[in-house]
């Protein structure tokens, strides 16, 4: 029966009009010639062709405005119509339905235009009526309401809010000539809108396809619209009804409303008249919020039909959300990106170099993961490089990522060893994640994983300690680069392990040495193991050479190993040992015995002497010597280590080392006082004063001006 009506559907000569069995005159136009139905009728959708049973054309009704450009030809193939690449399904559904008279009903398929655009319908193929042979194809062009479900589709598979606007105009683009999309300028920059607008509306140009060469003076993406030129899209968004889409007709009605054919320029395509629809983008909420325009421009003498305004706006607002979405995550991307850079190394000091790379993940990831990297100079002369990856991606990880590289750097600069941090931050994530305020919250840092190496300039050695982090690789200034050997441990608030301590590894790192530290988005690939991956890094940071700029070569390594679709952040630290000369460092040993005091000055007051230190200087620093040597003698046993640093910041910095496990501190002056007035002097003559442990015992550190 349906075939039979297709059949009757399709004209059989000349001498009829297709469909209805009117005689056609020669004054009577084809149907395509014809006025395009307005008012909001429905669209003629419907057209069929009759094959034989050599899938050849016989007869077509292809008459109506949509199947335009499509052109069958008596005779040949019906696969003509399709894309070269559909050819041998369609045509084995076609031969199925000639052997077996079983239909093909409702497949979506493509057909070709002249002009080489395509055309989606649905297509059925049925066995013809009798007493017709071969095959009737009906076609039914859905190609409007399929655009706008696989436009939606398109629009919310990224979360770049400069993507999903670019998605959504290119979408917008099968109801005209131009498509544009101007967003209010706190949606581009990730802020909340709140509301209606109610003073001058400042929009930004997001989108605008197609891509060509736009007369001077026309907005384009990244552009601001002038104040004046914008009343034309505020007219659809500042209204007290709900937010509707306006259409103006014609060139003379959009000059109209801007009130200058200059500020036209700034937003009609081109010098021909021209109509455009403009759609506001609006999240459905009390009130509602509006979040910019969607612009449609075409011909004038192509009017804006009332089923195509309601197509477009279907679209924009199935899609506005998206759009909501991609603002939401410009947001956190910023955020976190501020505290991820915040984290970087800003300088290095005179006895290392440094150099980082950090590159956050796509932008159609969840959001910028918790990877950070970071090196510091400590009070004490040292080094520190911390580089640790929180698990998770946006605020969360954001949040106690630089919550742990805050702690870490306080717990480094106040003297703990790199293996008492790790036990301290192995805390803080246990506690990050106790049942109220992680696990409720949605997210979860436990398995986090850290790294921390400090470099001592002086004796040219790095103490590491890792918490489930990929090893360093070791570059020797004459040898040959590797991981350095660490023994695997737990990540961080692993409480379903085997609660170990953490070990501290100490390896010489010579002057011209170089260490890599990095996370695991740089040397992670499908394609290989991991210790590949670890391989190609340090043949990569081998290959560096010694006189390149550290941060030339940072970036080289990180392009050559880094994969084109990564779905982590890539964090590199590359760190080249220089360390101090060995005539700007002393180190003695000694006895805890009384005479230590006036030793310790005796073999100091040589030192400065040769070193030519001011006078004042060498009172303070004799002084701050004696009174530390006299400290350790009293509160502490066992031998004694005295270390004297010319530093290249104008400071002279004392330790004195021993074999106490007891923390000086600084008390109340009492006038009538027996003791306590050495660390008071100490505090007096220098700028600044510390302790560090160490595993046998404590270093009390001060520093001097020179």
């Amino acid at each position: 029966m349906v075939s039979g009506a297709l059949g009757e559907y399709i004209p059989h000569g000349d001498d009829e009009e297709p469909g209805t069995g009117t005689p056609r005159g020669e004054n009577t136009p084809r149907q395509r010639d014809r006025p395009r139905r307005g008012g909001g009728r429905p669209e003629q959708i419907l057209g069929a062709v009759n094959l034989d049973r050599d899938l050849r054309i016989t007869d077509f009704n292809l008459e109506a405005p949509v199947f335009e450009g499509i052109e069958p030809v008596p005779g040949l193939p019906f696969v003509d119509l399709l894309p070269p690449g559909d050819v041998p399904t369609v045509t084995r559904r076609l031969r199925q339905v000639l052997d077996t008279g079983e239909p093909h009903v409702a497949r979506v398929q493509r057909l070709r235009r002249r002009d080489g655009s395509e055309l989606v319908v649905s297509m059925s193929i049925l066995a013809a009526a009798p007493p017709q042979e071969g095959l009737t194809v009906s076609l039914i062009a859905m190609a409007r309401r399929l655009h706008l479900y696989a436009a939606e589709t398109a629009i919310g598979t990224s979360l770049d809010i400069g993507e999903t606007a670019q998605s959504l105009a290119e979408s917008l683009l099968a109801w005209g000539d131009v498509a544009a999309i101007d967003l209010d300028f706190a949606v581009w920059t990730g802020e909340v809108v709140a509301g209606r607008p109610q003073g001058r509306v400042r929009l930004r140009r997001a989108a605008l396809v197609p891509d060509r060469a736009w007369p001077d003076g026309y907005v384009t993406p990244g552009d601001d619209l002038p104040g004046d030129a914008s009343r034309l899209l505020s007219h659809a968004i500042r209204r007290d009804d709900p937010a509707q889409a306006v259409v103006l007709p014609d060139r003379a009605a959009i000059e109209r409303v801007l009130g200058s054919p200059r500020l036209a320029r700034t937003l009609i395509p081109g010098d021909q008249a021209a109509c455009v629809v403009c759609v506001p983008l609006v999240l459905d909420g009390e009130p509602p919020v509006v979040l910019g325009v969607a612009e449609v421009w075409r011909r004038a003498d192509r009017p804006f039909e009332d089923s195509e305004l309601f197509d477009l706006r279907e679209l924009v607002a199935r899609t506005a959300h998206h759009v909501d979405l991609a603002r939401q995550h410009q947001r956190e991307h910023t955020q976190v990106l501020a505290l991820q850079r915040r984290l970087l190394p800003r300088s290095a000091g005179d006895t290392i170099e440094t150099a980082s790379v950090y590159q956050p993940a796509t932008p159609d990831s969840a959001g910028v993961g918790g990877d950070w990297v970071n090196s510091f100079p400590l009070p004490d002369g040292r080094t520190a490089m911390v580089v640790g990856d929180v698990v998770g991606h946006g605020l969360g990880a954001a949040a106690t990522m630089g919550q742990l590289s805050m702690e870490a750097r306080a717990l480094l600069s106040a003297g703990l060893a790199p293996g008492e941090v790790l036990e301290h931050l192995d805390e803080t994530v246990s506690l990050l994640d106790d049942a109220e305020s992680g696990l409720a919250a949605g997210y979860s840092a436990l398995g986090s994983t850290c790294c921390i190496a400090v470099y001592d300039p002086v004796s040219h050695r790095v103490e590491l300690a890792s918490a489930g982090h990929l090893p360093p690789v070791l570059v020797p200034p004459d040898g040959t680069a590797g991981p350095v050997a660490v023994r695997p441990h737990p990540g961080l608030g692993a409480e379903f392990a085997l609660r170990e301590p953490f070990d501290v590894y100490t390896f010489a790192a010579p002057p011209g040495a170089m260490l890599a530290l990095y996370t695991d988005g740089l040397v992670e690939d499908p394609a290989m193991s991991i210790d590949e991956g670890i391989g190609r890094l340090s043949d990569a940071v081998s290959a560096v050479d010694p006189w390149d700029r550290l941060d030339q070569a940072a970036r080289r390594v990180v392009a050559s190993l880094a994969p084109p679709h990564r779905r982590d952040d890539v964090t590199l630290l590359l760190a080249r040992m220089i360390g101090y000369r060995k005539e700007d460092t002393a180190t003695w040993r000694m006895p805890a015995r009384g005479d230590a005091p006036a030793r310790a000055r005796a073999l100091v007051t040589g030192l400065l002497e040769r070193w030519g230190t001011r006078e004042d200087t060498r009172d303070s620093v004799l002084l701050v010597v004696g009174e530390l040597v006299a400290n350790a003698v009293r509160f502490a046993r066992g031998p004694l280590t005295v270390r004297l640093i010319r530093t290249g910041h104008g400071q002279l910095l004392c330790e004195v080392g021993d074999t106490g496990n007891g923390r000086p501190r600084l008390a109340r002056k009492e006038l009538l006082a027996d003791s306590g007035r050495g660390l008071h002097v100490v505090h007096g003559l220098t700028t600044r004063w510390g302790v560090r442990w160490t595993d046998d015992g404590k270093v009390v550190w001060a520093s001097v001006g020179r």
